[in-house]
């Protein structure tokens, strides 16, 4: 997914600050799940972040054309971990990487619920991973 650099997310420096990138994140993980996991009731339903981590590899300069790349990786009964990419449209470099751990929540009762069967094969079939998951 194409990233817009605005403004605002350069530093002094000349490079995008990196507090920047996990918005760059949230962006492309919001639009993995408006297209594999359709018709979400996101008024009682929510996905939260409880583990993240971030590799800042190079630099993204003001200039630079960047997209981020989102894919699931690991499936359990209420969690699942996202490994995510931003990379230079131009040269295909990564520069930074990124690995979270999410959970399904119901917001109303709040607490964790499971992931539902058709997010489970939408997810598998989005992301080519095998049939035997880890519940």
């Amino acid at each position: 997914m194409p990233l817009q650099i605005r403004f605002n997310d350069v530093d002094k420096f000349g490079h995008v600050n990196n507090t920047i990138y996990f918005q760059f994140y949230d962006t492309t993980k919001t639009d993995y799940f408006a297209h594999v996991c359709r018709g979400v009731d996101w008024e009682h339903i929510a996905i939260i972040v409880v583990k993240i981590e971030a590799e800042f590899l190079a630099q993204i300069k003001g200039d630079s054309r960047i997209a981020g790349q989102t894919r699931v990786v690991k499936l359990g009964n209420k969690s699942f971990h996202l490994e995510q990419n931003i990379v230079d449209v131009d040269t295909q470099e990564v520069k930074s990487r990124c690995h979270s751990v999410m959970v399904l929540y119901d917001l109303e009762r709040q607490q964790t619920i499971p992931l539902p069967d058709e997010w489970r094969r939408a997810i598998m079939a989005y992301d080519n991973l095998p049939p035997v998951y880890d519940r």
